[in-house]
This record gives C-alpha cells, structure tokens and sequence, in this order.
C-alpha cells in the first residue's frame, strides 16, 4: 500500500523513463512534488524501494528501474475513507467520514486503527485500515474519530507510551499546549505538544531526551488532536 506521495513519485518516475528513457534528477522529483528538500525524496525512494515498486541501479547515476506499478490508476490510500494527509498525506479529507466507525454498543464505539504515529523523530505515516479498536462513548465528542498506534518515546511525559493506541479527533486547529498528530512538510507525521511562538510553530517533545523543532506556519498543518489513550498490558 502507497501513500499518496509515494504513489505521485513512481508515476512521475515511471512517465520521464517512458518518455526519455532517463530516470528525473531528485532536483526535478523535488520539484514535481512541490517538496522543500531533497531529503524528502531521498526517504519516498528508499520507501518505494522496500516495498519492491524501484531498483536503483548499481554504478550509474540517475539510474532507477521501476519493477511494478499498483493494480489501481489511483493510490489505494485515495480509496481508503479516513487517515490522508494530502500528500501522507495532506488533510482529512471533510466530506468523508473515517473508515467506518461504528457503535459496538450503547456505550461504546467501535474506530479504525489507520496505522503509526511517531512519538519521536518524525517518521511517515502509515496509511492503512489494519485493526479496529472499541473505545468508550465518554471518551469521544462531537466531530470524526480515529486511532493510531504510537511508535517512539518523546511523549512519555505525557504519559504516552511506545506501543499506546491514541484516539484522535479529526480538526485542523488547535490551542498552545495541545498534544496534536501534525504534518511536516506535507510528508511526515508526529504526535508532539504544540506551542505557537509568533508566526513559529513550535512542536515540543515531553521527553528531555528529545529537542523541540521549530518551523514555520507554512510547514505544519495540523491533522487532529488527542482526545484518548489505550493502553495494553
């Protein structure tokens, strides 16, 4: 399963090979993409290698060989109702409801588990319905839900554990001080505090161990805010 990105970046490989018989340079892939490094980049190709869709070829430069292309003209993440950011990508998109959350009874319900957040240095998001999870009624509210598997240490301040499931409310805003699911770059996803200084937008780790990255309010877009934890001994 492709993200959103992802799946842009092979097409876009795919078509220059069809067309030129050349891969892009990682300068044209950043730009095709509308990404602000190439390290963004760097990390789709290695994404896309592990998961068998590339080859780099050994002792030649801009030399990748595309393997396989997915089943479906569009990113199976497109055709999932819940966890896009418009890119991982991007934003929830408002005119669909998460997967399919449901009640399990009276007082509980039933939401999907889209798949891993960090709680440390930001990693992409995973976007994928694999589990379900049955959390109370009292610990939702108004507003589209889902739910994440945290993956790292830098919220254990909080009270966030390696391993938690967080129940997570779909909004594009929050207050300082929030704990929040916050997309950089349009490409990597974290669950951090956050805190606005300014025009920066601070994301801040409850772990000392951990620094704060400060970006700017171009570079962040908020995808939802903790409401809940799950926690299994």
């Amino acid at each position: 399963m492709l993200t959103r990105k992802q799946f842009e970046l092979l097409m876009f490989i795919n078509e220059r090979i069809k067309e030129s018989g050349v891969s892009p340079s990682f300068d044209e892939m950043k730009v095709a993409l509308d990404l602000k490094s190439k390290s963004g980049i760097h990390r789709l190709i290695t994404a896309l290698e592990e998961r068998g869709f590339i080859r780099r070829l050994p002792h030649r430069a801009r030399a990748l060989e595309i393997i396989k292309l997915p089943e479906s003209a569009s990113p199976s993440v497109a055709r999932q109702k819940g966890f896009q950011p418009s890119v991982i990508e991007g934003s929830l998109n408002k005119s669909e409801a998460i997967v399919e959350a449901a009640p399990a009874n009276e007082n509980s319900m039933t939401l999907p588990i889209m798949g891993t957040i960090a709680a440390g240095v930001p990693i992409e998001a995973i976007q994928e319905h694999g589990n379900d999870v049955t959390v109370p009624m009292e610990m939702l509210s108004n507003g589209e839900h889902f739910a994440l598997e945290v993956s790292g240490e830098s919220m254990i301040e909080a009270g966030i554990l390696d391993g938690d499931t967080v129940i997570i409310r779909q909004q594009e805003t929050a207050n300082n001080g929030d704990i929040v699911v916050a997309l950089i770059d349009e490409e990597e996803a974290t669950l951090k505090r956050l805190r606005k200084k300014g025009d920066s937008i601070a994301l801040e780790a409850a772990n000392p161990a951990f620094e704060t990255r400060i970006f700017g309010p171009d570079r962040v877009r908020i995808q939802g805010k903790l409401v809940g934890l799950i926690r299994r001994y």
